[in-house]
């Protein structure tokens, strides 16, 4: 039988409980980290971040300072100004203090209830300011995918 680790960690700093569920998991208090390993599912409000492995990093408070996501990392975010975004990479760095997102290798992101995509091997989110950066391969570029929505005279 699997055994199943749900962990609730609940701060002052974060309104919403954030709820960690993996199939192993391994703390150092004193270095402030926890590793989650195996079908590895983190919701944040209506953030959502899966893995083979999660690693998180806390400062001396206990509060988490940087998320990093390897093998097989899906998820959905949302902006500060409510745009929601799901995707794939093989690898996913977040910074909770900055709310920033870094995606990497065969990266493909796409904008939920739009039609607009990217696709690369780097891909940076700044959720607070609103900003976006992303770098392809060596041989491949970066695909970014739009609507066009044109208005139609009548």
């Amino acid at each position: 039988m699997k055994i199943i680790l749900i962990i609730l960690i609940t701060t002052s700093i974060y309104a919403n409980e954030l709820r960690v569920k993996a199939k192993s998991f391994e703390s150092d208090q004193s270095k402030g980290i926890s590793t989650f390993i195996g079908d590895v599912s983190i919701v944040k409000g209506s953030d959502e971040l899966n893995a083979s492995k999660v690693t998180i990093y806390t400062d001396v408070n206990n509060k988490p300072t940087k998320f990093i996501a390897k093998g097989n990392v899906s998820f959905i975010i949302e902006t500060q100004t409510g745009e929601k975004y799901r995707g794939i990479s093989q690898k996913a760095i977040y910074k909770p203090l900055t709310k920033e997102y870094y995606f990497y290798t065969d990266v493909h992101i796409i904008q939920i209830g739009e039609k607009n995509e990217i696709i690369g091997d780097e891909v940076i989110i700044k959720t607070i300011e609103g900003k976006a950066k992303a770098k392809g391969k060596t041989n491949k570029p970066v695909i970014m995918i739009f609507d066009l929505k044109e208005e139609k005279n009548d």
